[in-house]
């Protein structure tokens, strides 16, 4: 097949306020197993946006975003469902910023010949297919984002802002990304391993070009930014898809917030939807009871959801919509806090 043929329907995202989940959840309650799960974990989430001066917490891990679940993660922050935001950098480059700058991700499958989609530079994330050339370009902006600031270290969240600047003054191409409602709704995103994705590509490019004079990223003041936000935070609350680094991070600021000296409550509510099994000890599958004996999440309104996120997401998401509790919540604007 050609690569034009390859290259042919695109992934739709999901709009999860057209879903009414009222039956639904409501039924999963009672019943058992994953269904009774996920519905304590959707009735968590609205308890979270309902703490008057709580504060959400996304964090964002895998590829939920090129599969599908990009237009959740948007309209959460549109909202007011979401305050921050933590994630993978590949989430929020290669497929947010990506799709912004007008590119797609396509419908594939997991049994295509994958040395064959090599020579035809289409890159395969499970059943996704997406254009690397594409993702060549996705780097060359970033690159050039990057030569026109001042020399110096920045946090993540810092150049991400400056990513939504870009795409607010003309540089998106389709409107609605993740980057650009946060940069507009003064919601921040941090991606600690920010480096692993297109932006790191494009840095590596940006800091080749200019050996002397170069930004960098700083991952110790995204720690130090997002512990701020703890310690100004009375409440908070993580919603967090899949593990890994994010799902720490945010975890990690009330011991960090205790190294600076100033005594914080544990993250008060906590959900996570993921597929991974805890039985190898492995950070990203460490259940919230754990967490807990860390000092990191308290365990009252806590549950974890053993399910594929884009299976769960929506559903809880639509459930919080429904409720209408968002519409009563005052927007924090935690980058303002932060500043420039």
């Amino acid at each position: 097949m050609t690569k034009q043929e390859l290259l042919k329907t695109p992934v739709e995202h999901i709009d999860f306020k057209k879903i009414d989940p009222s039956y639904l959840v409501g039924a999963m309650s009672k019943m058992s197993f994953s269904s009774r799960d996920l519905a304590r974990a959707a009735d968590i989430y609205v308890r979270m946006l309902s703490e008057k001066e709580g504060t959400v917490i996304l964090t964002l891990a895998g590829s939920t975003s090129a599969a599908g679940c990009m237009q959740v993660y948007v309209d959460l922050v549109k909202n007011k469902m979401v305050d921050v935001v933590v994630a993978t950098g590949a989430s929020i480059v290669d497929m947010d910023f990506f799709e912004a700058l007008g590119f797609k991700h396509y419908i594939g499958t997991p049994f295509a010949d994958d040395n064959e989609l090599r020579e035809l530079h289409i890159d395969r994330i499970y059943d996704t297919f997406i254009d690397e050339d594409e993702l060549k370009e996705c780097d060359i902006i970033i690159a050039k984002i990057a030569d026109g600031l001042p020399p110096k270290p920045y946090s993540s969240r810092e150049f991400i802002q400056l990513m939504g600047q870009y795409l607010a003054e003309g540089g998106a191409k389709k409107k609605d990304s993740l980057v650009e409602a946060a940069y507009e709704a003064g919601v921040p995103i941090f991606c600690p391993a920010f480096s692993d994705s297109s932006a790191g590509f494009g840095l590596v490019y940006h800091q080749h070009h200019h050996p002397d004079k170069h930004i960098s990223i700083d991952s110790v003041k995204d720690f130090l930014e997002l512990t701020k936000i703890k310690m100004a935070a009375p409440t908070t609350g993580l919603l967090m898809i899949g593990g890994g680094v994010p799902k720490n991070f945010a975890q990690d600021t009330v011991v960090a917030a205790e190294v600076l000296g100033k005594e914080v409550p544990m993250h008060k509510y906590a959900v996570q939807i993921t597929v991974a099994d805890v039985r190898d000890g492995a950070c990203s599958s460490s259940t919230l009871k754990e967490a807990s004996s860390w000092g990191k999440v308290e365990t009252t309104f806590e549950q974890m959801v053993y399910a594929e996120a884009t299976l769960a997401l929506p559903l809880i998401a639509a459930h919080a919509y429904q409720s209408g509790v968002w519409q009563k919540r005052q927007p924090k604007r935690w980058a303002d806090y932060l500043g420039k």
